[in-house]
């Protein structure tokens, strides 16, 4: 099964609140350091082609775009069942 993938940088104020919302709810994900690992990058640019900032948020193989996308999802009351296979799921 994939897993929650989260496309970030150090000083991406977005980037901290996402995955703080991912960890509230339990959620297990990978960050994946854009600024630190040129090859990310390019995981995420081939992922996202039209994406070029950060967060960018994968649920599985489900590209939720970034920490708005992210939040308006919590408040539709859809992102719990998104969540369900990666919580408290082992790293």
């Amino acid at each position: 099964m994939s897993r929650i993938s989260v496309y970030s940088t150090r000083i991406c104020p977005y980037c901290v609140m996402a995955k703080r919302l991912l960890s509230a709810k339990g959620a297990a994900y990978d960050d994946l350091r854009i600024d630190q690992d040129e090859s990310a990058r390019a995981e995420m640019q081939k992922r996202a082609p039209a994406s070029r900032t950060v967060p960018q948020i994968f649920i599985g193989e489900t590209h939720v775009g970034g920490f708005d996308e992210l939040a308006a999802l919590d408040r539709a009351g859809k992102l719990d069942a998104m969540l369900a296979p990666y919580i408290n799921e082992q790293s």
